[in-house]
Formats: C-alpha cells, structure tokens, sequence
C-alpha cells in the first residue's frame, strides 16, 4: 500500500484535483482497499499489474483516496448479523486527466464505478483553475433580468400544451394569450421535435414571435420562447441558426437525452447569443435511485450551470413529480450560489406547478425563481390567458403580502385556479 495513494482533501484541491464524493453499500470488510481500487481502475491501474503503470505514473496520473467514512461511524466492533455496510468516500482525480471536458470527466469519475455496484456520485468538487475552463451561462439571473425589464419578481413560465401535435397557427394563438396574460418565458414542450412536418421550425418560430410581439403591443412586457432544438448532434447548431435567423429570442435543448457535452457546445458557441434553456427530461433515470448513478443537485444543478444553460427545470415537493424537500432546495442552491466567475442560472420550478404554490414556493426561495405552469395555465376554467393571469396574480399577492384567498376576492382569475385546484392539494392544507 503506497503512502503516494492517499491525500488530504486540502492538499488535493492545492495540486488541481477533482474530488468525487461517493456514496456506497457494500459488503466488503475492507473498504479502504475497495476505495484504492476505485481510485486506480478510474485512473491508471486495471485489473492486474502491468509494466506501465510506474510509482511515477501513479504519482501523477493515479487517483487518491482522500476519505472514507463508514455510516455510521463504528468505532469498535460491527452490530451482530451486520452485512451491508454503508459508506461515504472521497476520491482526488488529477484534472489534468480529463481538463474542462465533460464526457472524458464523466468516464474517469464515474465511467465504469456504475458497473460495481450500489455506487452512487453526490458530489464533484473543483479547483479554480479547471472552472475557469467553462465559460458558465451568458445571461444567467441578472442578464435575463435585464433583458427582459424584470428588476426583482420572480418569472412565470409556461409550456405550450398539448405536448405535440399543434400546428404553427395553435402554437402563435396559446403564445398570443399566455403572453397577454403574463408569462415571461413561453416553452416548446420537450415533446415536440425540432422540426417536424406539421410543424416546421421556421414557420412555427415566425408565427409564435409575431404572436408574442402583438401581445407586447397590448402589455409593455417582453416574452421570450424557448423553441426546441434537439435533435442529432450535427444538426443541433444548424437548428439553433435557424431558430435566431426566423426571429427566436432563446432556445431550449432536452440537455440530458442529447448530452451534457453537445448542449456544452451550443451553449459557448459565440455565434448563439440568445438565452438557454436545459430540459430536466431523462435526468431522472441517472438520479432516481437512492443508491445508485448521480445525484440529482450535481446534475441538473452545477453541472448544468457550469455548461452554460441560462435556465433550467427543476422539480419540485409540491407537482406531479414531487422530489424530497431537501433535494429541492440544494437543486436551487446549486443553480445560484457564489461560483466564481460562473453566473447564476435561473431555476424554473416545475412539473404540475399551480397558482397555489406560489406563497410557498416564493417564501422558501425568494425572488430569483421562475414558476413553470402548463396545465395550470391551459387547463384554467377560463382559458389561457386567464390561467397565466391567475400565475401572475399569486406572484403579485404574495409579493405584497396578501393571502391568496384574500386576493382572489378582487381578482376572477385566482378565484377560478383556487376553486379549480384548491380542495386536498398544499394549499388546502395550509389555510
């Protein structure tokens, strides 16, 4: 066992290592020379011994078994009847193994760990000098805001609904009434192609823009949409040139079925200059188990982030998807917090979402959010524009301090959403 294989977190940080957090059930007896095999199958090392793997080669390239705590923390001697055994460690990768590039990280921090077992990523703590390597969002909290002449509320998003199968002209009369109503960020649903025949990107951009610009006529208040560009990797750029040639103020892109790296490449391409939006679609099979894959503030927080998205989708405890308190809050967290020179990134807080979340949601996060509703706005007894009137009331109320129900009295529109989705939810339950 080599003293070189071993590293204080402090000292790993120092000479430029990234330090992957793990969790891990295991029924090994000796987990520090489990979390040594981990460090060298994902460096240097394989299964067996070879010439080439010299102490110098290991010293440099090799990875560090910097922590490995057992949960809980047993000192002495084991329960009786004890087999699964719980752990949390920490391992140091040279940065320079993989340098600011996503999937070469991915295949040393996480790559073939899957494979072993109840492994889970929690974490990937980075020197300064590898997250000056990604340039960060272009726009992010501060930039949108001042794009779009929000100074402090939050923002309302919302999808267009159905999910697929509109045409151009559907997709120009539901932009036309949500942006009347109030919403600040219309969105393609991650459902609906880039291109499709019954409705081409171009035409559908056109459409929905000169629908947005007319409502802007009426409100004094700028939309922007978020139009689709996934798609395969070598038409991404090309659909996103076109989307801002036919007028698109922002794009979005499904972040996680397309790739961290390819949304990467469009969102530092200098010739993109619109906001960007990351879909949370297909993230949930990476962190949905508890003991296995990456945790869910790491992907859809940091890393989203430091890839350069503008916004991106989160869950929330109160939809129709409805992650852990906790995990909701350090999604959040992770999308804002000092970074450096990386921007904050604007989480829209989605997935059922509804008028009456807004007191909560607002209280718990503050004013840098966005309130992401489709249903909730399309679904409204009183039609589109009334559901995106009924968002934007909630936000008003709560930001004066006035209890929904109180509103609502002057205000149709919340009374309607109140009436239509108050009884059994997290309102009803709070008055």
């Amino acid at each position: 066992m080599k003293e070189y294989m071993f590293q204080f977190p402090e000292v790993s940080l120092s000479e430029e290592h990234v330090i992957a957090t793990y969790y891990l059930e295991s029924g090994t007896s000796d987990p520090i020379k489990y979390a040594l095999a981990l460090a060298d199958e994902q460096t240097t090392g394989t299964w067996v011994e070879v010439p080439g793997e010299t102490d110098l080669v290991k010293k440099e390239f090799g990875g560090k078994v910097l922590n490995v705590f057992e949960v809980p923390d047993y000192e002495f001697e084991l329960p009786k009847g004890t087999e699964l055994r719980r752990y949390i460690l920490q391992i140091g990768f040279p940065s320079h193994n993989f340098g600011p590039e996503i999937p070469m990280m991915f295949s040393a921090v996480i790559g073939n760990l899957v494979s072993t077992g109840n492994i889970k990523l929690l974490d990937l703590t980075f020197p300064k000098s590898l997250v000056e390597g990604y340039k960060g969002p272009k726009f992010g909290i501060e930039g949108l805001r001042k794009l779009m002449n929000i100074p402090e509320r939050p923002f309302l998003n919302n999808m267009i609904k159905p999910c697929t199968g509109w045409l151009p002209d559907d997709g120009a009369k539901m932009s036309y009434e949500v942006a009347k109503g109030g919403v600040d960020v219309i969105k393609d649903d991650e459902l609906i192609k880039a291109n499709p025949p019954w409705c081409p990107l171009e035409e559908r951009v056109k459409k929905i823009m000169a629908a947005i610009k007319r409502a802007k006529e009426e409100t004094g208040e700028d939309t922007l949409y978020t139009v689709n560009i996934t798609d395969k990797i070598n038409k991404l750029k090309d659909n996103a040139l076109r989307a801002i040639e036919a007028g698109a103020n922002a794009l979005m892109i499904n972040t996680y079925t397309i790739g961290l790296a390819a949304s990467h490449m469009i969102c530092e391409d200098p010739d993109i200059n619109v906001p960007i939006l990351a879909h949370l679609d297909f993230a949930g099979a990476t962190f949905a188990s508890p003991e296995h894959g990456i945790s869910s503030p790491l992907l859809v927080g940091k890393l989203a982030r430091m890839i350069g998205a503008d916004m991106a989708i989160i869950a929330t405890p109160y939809g129709k998807f409805p992650v852990l308190h906790n995990k909701y809050r350090q999604q959040v967290n992770y999308c804002r917090q000092a970074f450096w020179h990386i921007k904050p990134m604007l989480p829209l807080c989605s997935g059922g979402a509804t008028a009456l979340i807004a007191p909560q949601t607002i209280e718990e996060l503050g004013y840098d959010i966005a309130l992401a509703a489709g249903g909730a706005i399309h679904g409204h007894p009183m039609g589109s524009e009334a559901g995106a009137k009924s968002m934007r009331q909630a936000i008003d109320a709560t930001m004066k301090g006035i209890p929904l129900e109180e509103y609502a009295k002057d205000h149709v529109e919340l009374a309607e959403a109140i009436k239509k989705w108050g009884r059994g939810t997290l309102f009803d339950l709070q008055k």
